[in-house]
């Protein structure tokens, strides 16, 4: 009898050291951005006791957000992500809205549309209640449809091609691709900057492509001469020796880029080792670019010009972005970092406009009626929106000098 009490003993100490390390193990999740505990005070403890202490009074927004954080394209996914993370930071520590605080939760698709619905799909499954789509264009357009299905609110901060908002739901910080493309010609036939042009666009790239189309057709009505287009792909980025030498024997005066950081970084760098002195020129995908041109190379963007409603020392409110943005991050915030910004705030006028809360039953159509009723003063520039979901904004052009974006002045 006592060996077998001594046996029942051994074997529940054994349980309970089991117990012990299982509890032990236990890895701590990731908090997301909105609910970090203030400096100098610990985070709630969690409790799953119905009868402990209500929480505080207020809701909590949760906001979802998609882009590449990872690859090629992750500068532009990061800024959004870093933006919108300053955005959020601020909104909540000045109170949240109406008690509402928000919450932002992020997700990396490295700009492949089934990544993102499959993102999407996870975000709506912990709670998200407004979508900032996607921060690429074949990515968003992907998201448009399934958050058309679900009805809720879609803004995306940069995806740009005209079918990124086909829906109702669907609104935008950014610029389409085809006023980029527009905009674009005017400048430079307004400007006098030349009258001969070369582009070199991404023909696997829809972003490139709305742009580089509505350029051309923009150029032939305003007399400006198409000398010589050059495409590439996804698969053939990386060496523009053979579109820069056809570019160089076609009297060109000016090389228009509708295309990302990634591969203008490549082309300048090239170019000037080539000793070509076009004046280059290019979309809002150029912001960006001295991130990955690197230190080493940023002679070879002296002189770039390209659109953006971005400029970091427009006025005081840009001025302060800029300085707190380089604070938390350590560096310089692009028109990506501004959208992602301006759409958490775009939100929150949104959010005080309607008096919703994320608990009624009519929040998304709350949500999506208030957007044509706002207007927001961002650090993308003034901006209201109508029926189509397109933001009505001055767009600017920069010029890069020493490694710094400057507004363009005409010498």
């Amino acid at each position: 009898m006592k060996k077998i009490f001594a046996l029942a003993l051994a074997l529940m100490m054994v349980l309970a050291a089991f117990a012990g390390c299982a509890n032990d193990a236990t890895e701590p999740t990731e908090t997301p951005v909105g609910t970090e505990a203030p400096e100098g005070t610990e985070a709630p403890a969690t409790t799953d006791n119905p009868d402990a202490a209500e929480p505080a009074e207020g809701e909590t927004l949760i906001i979802g957000g998609i882009g590449p954080l990872t690859g090629d394209y992750a500068t532009y996914g990061v800024s959004v992500k870093q933006g919108a993370e300053m955005a959020v930071k601020e909104i909540n520590e000045a109170g949240g809205v109406n008690g509402i605080t928000f919450q932002l939760l992020f997700e990396d698709d490295q700009t492949d549309a089934e990544m993102a619905v499959n993102a999407y799909n996870k975000l709506m499954d912990n709670g998200m209640q407004v979508s900032l789509g996607a921060v690429t264009s074949g990515a968003c357009i992907a998201v448009s449809e399934v958050s058309k299905e679900d009805g809720i609110l879609m803004l995306t901060p940069s995806g740009s091609q005209v079918e990124c908002i086909q829906y109702d739901n669907g609104f935008r910080i950014c610029f389409a691709d085809p006023e980029q493309g527009v905009n674009a010609a005017k400048f430079i036939a307004e400007n006098g900057l030349a009258t001969k042009i070369a582009i070199i666009y991404d023909k696997s790239n829809d972003y490139s492509n709305g742009i580089k189309e509505n350029f051309v057709t923009a150029a032939a009505d305003l007399g400006l001469e198409i000398v010589s287009e050059q495409a590439f792909t996804n698969q053939s980025n990386t060496d523009f020796s053979v579109q820069l030498q056809a570019i160089a024997g076609s009297g060109a005066e000016l090389i228009f880029l509708p295309i990302y950081a990634q591969e203008a970084a490549y082309i300048l760098t090239q170019a000037q080792s080539a000793g070509m002195e076009q004046i280059f020129f290019g979309g809002d995908g150029l912001d960006g670019i001295i991130e990955k041109i690197g230190a080493d190379n940023v002679s070879a963007t002296e002189g770039v010009m390209f659109l953006t409603p971005f400029d970091p020392n427009a006025d005081e409110q840009n001025i302060k972005f800029t300085s707190d943005y380089q604070a938390a991050y350590g560096a310089t915030p692009d028109q990506f970092a501004a959208d992602g910004y301006d759409a958490i705030y775009t939100i929150k006028a949104a959010l005080e406009q309607s008096g919703a809360k994320p608990s009624d039953s009519d929040f998304n159509e709350k949500m999506i009626a208030a957007m044509t009723e706002i207007t927001v003063d961002g650090t993308t520039g003034t901006m209201q929106w109508d029926a189509s979901g397109a933001p009505s904004k001055a767009a600017a052009v920069v010029v890069l000098r020493d490694g710094a974006p400057t507004p363009y002045t005409a010498e």
